[in-house]
């Protein structure tokens, strides 16, 4: 069994195929397979990546549960943002394995650097150097 990790939130994605999501989510964004269950029909009743002390949950969608892919959905629904300690590096790999870059890399006005991208179901991603609580005054 993989070792806890010390976040408290953990995003759960629900891809239409998710064994392809999670295969590419590896390759594109870094992230590593921490735990897979199959489901029936090849699909991901439940899986756990981890990306540095960061984990998300990935499984199929569930119609049912009103558990779908974005790209079902209208609009931007939310943002998943990740530190990372070189955005250079990351953004570089990223778009070599094809994610579709939706904002540059680039130098905040606030002081992070980083990039969006969407994946291949498209839920939007930033990574960057971006950390609560340290490039905004309250």
């Amino acid at each position: 069994m993989a070792n806890p990790t010390p976040s408290n939130i953990y995003p759960s994605l629900s891809y239409d195929n998710a064994s392809e999501a999670i295969d590419w989510l590896c390759s594109a964004f870094g992230f590593t397979k921490r735990l897979m269950v199959p489901g029936p029909d090849g699909t991901v009743r439940h899986s756990e990546l981890s990306l540095g002390p960061g984990v998300i949950m990935v499984s199929s969608t569930k119609p049912d549960e009103n558990r779908m892919s974005p790209r079902r959905l209208s609009g931007l629904h939310q943002v998943l943002t990740v530190l990372i300690e070189d955005p250079d590096d990351h953004y570089a790999k990223a778009k070599a394995a094809g994610a579709e870059i939706v904002a540059e890399l680039k130098n905040e006005e606030y002081g992070a650097r980083g990039y969006m991208a969407k994946d291949l179901e498209g839920h939007m991603w930033y990574f960057g150097t971006y950390q609560p609580g340290i490039y905004w005054d309250a």
